[in-house]
């Protein structure tokens, strides 16, 4: 290992915890820690794997892999990223430069096993759990999908009642905006490749598979393990791989579409107040101001998503979402 080599700063090794029925059924795999220092999907899936180990919780059927912590690095340093977001651009290498280039090579493969995924995080500014899914239905260019109904049929049964789509179109579309930008400021560190918007459930999408991501809480809430815990359990129900009823679908789901993104330019860009996750706003409301004064406004009526007062310069600020129209009761 040379000292420049990232796996040399490793705590320790890529790990899952996997187990198999004899009898037929899905094959899930769970993830927690993709970000480091979002540990309520740790604490569940280890909570899980006791439960399973000491047979008080019992694998009827299919095959179920468990990824305590999927950024051992990350993990071990307490922030976000090894080297980079392990969340974004995500596929595998014959030229792995960064830490999180390992984990791909590791990771990727590991998806690809596997049918399902439920995906464990947690979010930097106060707010509500909720699911993102993925695409409706389409054979289009950015994300081609088939498994739209599977998809909102686990949302509405892992115990929120909010839910985000859009992700990857909005992406695409800041990229867009990152390509303009470039041009008037150079010295900005924008990421212009559009396959940077590609995480854990797009990878697994587009090896055709589906997937969810949950949202659980902020970082610091004592009650997201809890809420990880339930979402492992009640996908384990839905999906048959344990003995108990199909969880009770919610029938009061809020759905929203992502359709605006805004990066952070300069270490002085500062919000006009202390945004969470979901708080409305107004059209024409002001959201942020840039360093040089330069006010951003809201172009409609929209919720604020993801505001993240630390975003590096370059990176994601914050979204805004309208409301949706899918997710009928299942």
């Amino acid at each position: 290992m040379t000292p420049n080599d990232p796996t040399s700063r490793s705590p320790q090794p890529f790990k899952a915890i996997r187990y198999a029925s004899p009898n037929p059924g899905a094959r899930l795999i769970v993830l927690g820690a993709v970000h480091g220092n979002e540990t309520c999907g740790t604490r569940a899936i280890e909570r899980v794997a006791a439960e399973i180990d000491s047979g008080a919780l019992h694998l009827a059927a299919g095959r179920l892999s468990l990824v305590p912590v999927t950024n051992p690095l990350a993990y071990a340093e307490r922030r976000r990223a090894g080297d980079r977001n392990l969340n974004r651009k995500l596929a595998p290498t014959t030229a792995p430069r960064e830490y999180e280039d390992h984990v791909a090579n590791w990771l990727c493969p590991l998806l690809a096993e596997h049918e399902v995924l439920l995906d464990l995080h947690s979010f930097s500014a106060p707010g509500v759990p909720f699911v993102f899914i993925g695409p409706a239905d389409n054979a289009g260019a950015i994300e081609p999908f088939a498994h739209a109904a599977r998809e909102e049929a686990l949302a509405l049964r892992l115990g929120v009642n909010r839910a985000v789509d859009g992700w990857l179109d909005t992406y695409a579309a800041g990229v867009a905006r990152r390509h303009e930008l470039a041009a008037r400021l150079p010295e900005a560190a924008l990421d212009l490749d559009p396959r940077y918007g590609i995480g854990t459930t797009e990878y697994m999408r587009s090896t055709g598979g589906w997937a969810v991501t949950l949202e659980c809480g902020q970082h610091e809430d004592a009650a997201a393990p809890e809420v990880a815990y339930r979402a492992i359990l009640n996908t384990l129900a839905h999906l048959r791989l344990i003995d108990a009823p199909d969880p009770t679908p919610e029938p009061a789901m809020e759905t929203l579409h992502l359709c605006d993104v805004t990066d952070r330019l300069h270490a002085d860009d500062a919000f006009a107040k202390a945004w969470k996750s979901f708080d409305p706003v107004t059209a024409g409301e002001r959201i942020a101001i840039r360093h040089d004064g330069t006010p951003l406004l809201a172009p409609f009526d929209a919720r604020v998503v993801f505001p993240n007062p630390g975003a590096a310069p370059g990176q994601e600020w914050f979204y805004l979402a309208r409301p949706g129209e899918r997710l009928r009761r299942r």
